[in-house]
């Protein structure tokens, strides 16, 4: 299993409500739309939630940046299965068409997005 973690800032331009409604009602539906052409097997949205509780956090840890907006998660059975959306011309059309998506209401250049393995530990 390998999996891609997004952390997503929102657009200045957009308010938190308009962000997550953007994020949740119009663009979830366009990524499963293009699952199979990506290989993907699970998509799961984590929207940042409880200021109060995310502020102490931060303030408990020396003062660390405000909490990203939300994250995103993306599943594949295998690496291979990753490969193979990135190099099929199906894969990088819907790669394309999610980043043109996304660009309505991501902040690129404040986001983050890496590959993971993960490691469960209870």
């Amino acid at each position: 299993m390998i999996k891609l973690l997004y952390c997503i800032v929102r657009r200045e331009d957009l308010s938190a409500e308009e962000f997550h409604r953007t994020w949740l009602v119009d663009h979830a539906p366009l990524v499963k739309s293009l699952a199979e052409a990506l290989h993907a097997v699970r998509y799961v949205q984590s929207h940042t939630a409880h200021a109060d509780l995310n502020a102490m956090l931060q303030s408990s840890r020396g003062g660390m940046q405000p909490a990203y907006d939300g994250i995103t998660e993306i599943w594949w059975n295998s690496r291979a299965d990753m490969e193979k959306a990135l190099s099929s011309e199906a894969g990088r059309a819907a790669s394309a068409r999610l980043e043109e998506d996304e660009a309505r209401f991501i902040d690129f250049a404040r986001s983050r997005i890496f590959i993971t393995k993960e490691h469960e530990i209870f």
